[in-house]
């Protein structure tokens, strides 16, 4: 997992060959008035918008997640926004089978930690990330950019 700031995002390029794009499509747009909803930015990139009501660590904990195929690129445009985390190696309680269409994997598990992104701040979260979002009191906005693996 990486925490950072908008602005130190060139440090991660070299990371994965999609990143650049990723975070250049963030910079090139108005990210603050994207319209709620799932957008193809380029191959092996897919943004989504998320707009919704903060809930509570319990409730967002429901789904605590990981995928196999994609590493999300969560981005805090209104905010704050929690989230949870656990490295999924120590995650030993899978709350259902893995959904290869939504690429998407479920635990039972405590997080470990939780952490807090403010406006124009990011998480990498990488296949061995397991976390939960929305957490928070009020509205939040935000997007995810899936970068295919």
């Amino acid at each position: 997992m990486i925490i950072d700031s908008l602005h130190n995002a060139t440090k991660y390029f070299d990371l994965h060959p999609n990143f650049k794009k990723a975070f250049d499509y963030v910079n090139q747009n108005d990210i603050a008035n994207l319209e709620e909803g799932s957008f193809e930015i380029g191959e092996g990139l897919k943004l989504i918008v998320i707009e919704g009501q903060g809930a509570s660590r319990e409730e967002s904990i429901k789904g605590f997640e990981c995928h196999d195929k994609n590493i999300d690129i969560q981005i805090s445009i209104i905010g704050p926004e929690t989230y949870a985390w656990k490295p999924r190696e120590k995650c030993v309680q899978p709350n259902g089978d893995y959904s290869d269409e939504r690429d998407v994997r479920f635990f039972h598990d405590k997080p470990d930690m939780f952490f807090e992104l403010k406006e124009k701040q990011f998480a990498i979260l990488f296949p061995e990330d397991v976390h939960a979002a929305m957490i928070g009191e009020g509205p939040i906005k935000k997007i995810v950019i899936k970068v295919k693996i």
